[in-house]
């Protein structure tokens, strides 16, 4: 049990680390993210639109 209530304590950890990762990733590129916009990483600026 107290094994289980460690790994569990490091996972969250990680989730938490892995957010402020990316949410310094958003600050620092200059990249406005707002909730629902849709997150085009890879995406070319050039590459035809097929929807």
């Amino acid at each position: 049990m107290k094994r289980l209530g460690l790994v569990l304590f490091w996972c969250v950890g990680a989730l938490a680390v892995g957010y402020l990762a990316l949410t310094a990733w958003a600050v620092f590129s200059g990249r406005d993210l707002q909730p629902g916009d849709p997150i085009h990483i890879f995406r070319k600026p050039d590459a035809p639109s097929y929807s």
